[in-house]
């Protein structure tokens, strides 16, 4: 019986049913609900691995080993893991090995809108586009049976729209698969000699790929006067505006391109549109091809499609069809009631340090009233980054980066900040889980993907390891022992590093004092307690008010009221 299911989660059902045994992923939105659906089948193992490019190689060691293996990310994820990746397209693999990757145009939650399939063309590497969940779990099926044919990884593209719809689905049985593990250094050490003989090999193979449609799909249409190509989530929007009215050509694989099942497609229309979000990708290799066709000429490069930007796009009168209406009230992301990150970013904002932040809930401090940091450019370049301006700089700046992003890509930048000594203070701001993306767990909190004791990261220990004498731990909740550390610590010249901690509000575990209330007789309405952005905190005909559903009683408000307002 059809099932409706989440994209992410059937890909995760994909894995199941192709024998997957193996998934090593690093979280991040919009791709984590796969490996946190995948690790609900006891037959696969899953875990979360300190960051992409590790999780990849594992997942390789184990295709080496015979085990079907995958590997979760978004895309700027891959460009963490891209080191391997082109690799990987010289070695091929042993048991079948599927990448996902998956974009976020629109940046819904992402600091760039990069276009994933230059990855695909960039290694050479197989990348299959579903454009639903019944696709999302057929592709990932198919990608290992492409993988093990044609030995190399595949690349399954997802975006943010496909991993977050649910459509229908039928489901089918696990088939375990195992393959023998073989010894082939001349496959797999890549030294220049060897690497050279496996070059041409990649070359061939994706000559064989490009003459494969079988992921491709032709509709024919009552009116040839325009034809569509389209892929991914614009095969979605092209129907919803269009319906059946034009011919389709519907890419599966996006990359290798299938040239001649183009053409001929080319031929059957008089006029060939290209809809496809971001880059001109498909648009770019059809003219290749000789054809002439409409493209980014009229549909946008910059954010994500929709169905009202095709209409527009192409002449579609949308006051005589469908609305396709986009009036969504705005509602901008915030830091919780009771967020720990808040005391600490008042804090930066009241000493005026320059922040250099970092990828995670933490970012939302760059905006008012906090307003307290100034640099957010990728994982772990807070760190890298502060090093750098520290040594061309007297400027008070800190760098703030979480736990589990410390982990993934912080800890090399404080090793050069400790190896090259810049007069550098770096803020741990540790939660006790990778927040953003939804409480997943990693190294810094001794607790692996099922909530079961693991491995721990000691940060203070690993902090004086490699060189950082001062290192203090503070709790954000306190703003004056926040306040007395930051100053202490800006002021040294050398390196130093001050762990905030205190657990995620939201955990389960995390017990709270409670709200608390405003004495109104008290009150006079200054406002000094609307400075920390708390979203439980109005003004109420000129008093502050506490909302009771939201507060927990962190005590930052009471804390900055002069006058005792505030009650327990």
């Amino acid at each position: 019986m059809p099932k409706l299911m989440l994209g992410n989660k059937a890909v995760a059902r994909g894995l199941y049913e192709a024998g997957c045994g193996f998934v090593s992923s690093y979280p991040g939105t919009p791709s984590t609900e796969i490996t946190e659906e995948a690790t609900k089948f006891d037959e696969i193992y899953t875990e979360w691995a300190s960051n992409e490019k590790v999780a990849m190689e594992a997942a390789f060691g184990a295709s080496l080993a015979g085990k079907r293996s995958f590997c979760g990310m978004k895309h700027v994820g891959l460009n963490v893991a891209a080191d391997p990746l082109f690799t990987l397209s010289y070695t091929g693999i042993n048991a079948g090995m599927v990448i996902c990757v998956a974009d976020d145009p629109g940046m819904h939650s992402s600091q760039n809108e990069q276009d994933s399939r230059y990855y695909a063309m960039a290694t050479s590497i197989p990348m299959l586009e579903p454009s639903d969940s019944q696709e999302a779990l057929d592709y990932t099926k198919a990608a290992y049976e492409l993988s093990e044919k044609y030995d190399t990884p595949v690349l399954v593209k997802m975006c943010t729209r496909v991993s977050h719809t649910q459509t229908m689905v039928e489901t089918g049985d696990r088939v375990e698969h195992k393959c023998d593990f073989q010894m082939d250094a001349q496959k797999y050490v890549m030294v220049p000699a060897m690497a050279k003989r496996r070059h041409p090999f990649v070359v061939e193979r994706r000559e064989k790929l490009s003459n494969i449609a079988d992921f491709n799909k032709v509709e024919s249409g009552s009116d040839n006067s325009r034809g569509f190509i389209c892929d991914l989530t614009s095969y979605q929007y092209v129907k919803e505006v269009f319906g059946d009215k034009h011919p389709v050509l519907k890419i599966g694989m996006v990359y290798p391109l299938a040239q001649e099942q183009i053409i001929d497609f080319s031929k059957t229309v008089d006029e060939l549109i290209v809809v496809e979000e971001l880059a001109p990708f498909i648009e770019t290799k059809v003219k290749a091809f000789g054809i002439d066709c409409i493209g980014k000429g009229k549909l946008p490069e910059i954010d994500e499609l929709s169905q009202r930007t095709v209409a527009i796009s192409l002449g579609v009168d949308v006051a005589k069809g469908k609305a396709f209406s986009e009036d969504v009230p705005p509602r901008p992301p915030s830091l919780c009631s009771g967020c720990p990150h808040r005391g600490l970013f008042y804090v930066l904002k009241k000493l005026k340090t320059y922040v250099f932040g970092d990828i995670g809930c933490y970012t939302l401090g760059m905006q008012a009233p906090l307003g307290s940091l100034h640099t957010a450019l990728c994982m772990g370049a807070s760190v890298s980054g502060l090093h750098g301006f520290a040594k061309c700089s007297d400027e008070n700046a800190v760098a703030v980066i979480g736990d589990s992003t410390f982990i993934h890509s912080g800890m090399t930048g404080l090793t050069d900040i400790s190896y090259n000594k810049s007069n550098a203070t770096v803020i741990i701001l540790d939660n006790s889980i990778t927040g953003m993306t939804g409480h997943q767990n990693n190294p810094a909190n001794g607790l692996n993907i099922k909530g079961e004791p693991a491995g721990k990261v000691d940060l203070e220990a690993f902090v004086k390891s490699i060189g950082i004498n001062r290192v203090r731990v503070v709790d954000p909740y306190n703003l004056a022992e926040t306040e007395a550390a930051i100053k202490s610590e800006i002021a040294v010249d050398e390196p130093s590093v001050i762990i905030s901690r205190r657990p995620c509000v939201l955990l389960k575990n995390v017990k709270t004092p409670g709200p608390i209330s405003v004495n109104a007789d008290k009150c006079i309405g200054c406002k000094s307690c609307m400075r920390i952005g708390c979203p439980s905190i109005t003004m109420d005909d000129g008093k502050a008010k506490i909302d009771q559903a939201l507060c927990v009683g962190c005590g930052l408000c009471k804390q900055m009221c002069k006058v005792g307002a505030f009650d327990d």
